[in-house]
């Protein structure tokens, strides 16, 4: 009777350990699923946005063995469009129309680019932090400028434009976020006529807002 006893607490025993196990590996599978899920969840609910930005440049001096401009300030405006890749990376298409202005000479560009920025989201640990109000960021950016100029003549009407930035979003909610950064631009050489291998630099104060969809 006892054999018979231990034999049943024996079966029941070893159905448990069974079960457990199962048990534990659907929760460790639902977990790592879970992780895997928040892992990008900004992203995937939100992979576009669109937006706007006003700039205040800061143009650099020149001077050649002839003349010496002085650089002013210009206030502009540009467009953006992006796709976000992850939670922590974005690319972005920007249009700028860009207002330079030296005391002999101005220029005008309208300036296409393709930026990459990298945010300083949480990551990984997202789903606990998904209220994140302030998320830095950095980014490089490279295109072309077409230009045309007062008071001057330029040889080359189309120059490459580089550029870094960085700055802070401070995002209100998950569909709109406000931009406040700096950007330091260097555009190739246009060769103007009145000042020799001159390369038209900005830094660049900006303020912009974005809208996730």
């Amino acid at each position: 009777m006892k054999k018979y006893f231990l034999s049943i607490i024996s079966c029941l025993c070893v159905i448990g350990a069974a079960d457990a196990t199962v048990v534990y590996s659907a929760e460790q599978r639902g977990a790592t699923e879970a992780r895997a899920e928040s892992t990008e969840t900004f992203a995937s609910e939100h992979r576009f946005y669109v937006g706007g930005a006003y700039n205040l440049s800061f143009w650099n001096d020149g001077a050649d063995e002839n003349v010496s401009v002085s650089g002013g300030d210009t206030s502009s405006f540009e467009v953006m469009a992006g796709v976000r890749l992850w939670d922590t990376f974005r690319l972005e298409a920007n249009y700028a129309r860009l207002s330079a202005d030296w005391d002999a000479f101005s220029l005008t560009g309208d300036a296409i680019m393709v930026n990459a920025i990298v945010d300083a989201r949480i990551d990984s640990l997202y789903r606990i932090f998904r209220k994140q109000t302030l998320v830095p960021y950095i980014g490089f950016g490279a295109g072309v400028s077409f230009n045309s100029a007062d008071g001057a003549i330029i040889e080359n009407e189309t120059s490459p434009v580089m550029a870094g930035m960085f700055g802070i979003a401070l995002e209100m909610g998950e569909r709109f976020a406000l931009d406040l950064g700096y950007r330091y631009m260097y555009m190739f050489t246009p060769k103007f006529d009145v000042i020799n291998d001159f390369a038209p630099t900005a830094h660049q104060l900006r303020l912009g807002a974005r809208f996730n969809f």
